[in-house]
């Protein structure tokens, strides 16, 4: 007999052992709780299990499933890109000129530095 890498010799001992610090009367309480403890253990072992298979299977069952697909036609297709607006227009000339002006000032100082 072979639990947890201990054999029946060291088994003895740990119950005699366990048997003079507890008493013989808290002995059988201390191993009803161990029990109750390893079933509970037990129990929420198998519901993660059970949970986990479900997943697995909602999941495999998502997949396996074939895709649709389905055509637009071109009267109830948007226009992709938006017209462009007056206002558009002069935050794209405003951003130009910010750029311009940023890379003017750069030259400058590159200009300073050297000289």
């Amino acid at each position: 007999m072979n639990v947890f890498g201990i054999g029946l010799p060291e088994m003895a001992l740990i119950m005699v052992v366990a048997l003079l610090i507890f008493g013989p009367k808290k002995l059988p309480e201390i191993g009803r709780s161990l029990g109750k403890a390893i079933r509970g253990f037990q129990e929420a072992s198998k519901e993660f299990e059970n949970e986990f298979k479900k997943e697995a299977e909602r999941i495999e069952k998502t997949v396996s499933q074939p895709m649709e697909a389905k055509l637009e036609t071109p009267s109830s297709r948007k226009a992709l890109a938006p017209t462009a607006s007056a206002e558009t227009e002069a935050e794209a000339a405003e951003a130009a000129e910010l750029a311009e002006a940023v890379e003017t000032e750069e030259i400058a100082e590159e200009k300073v530095a050297q000289g």
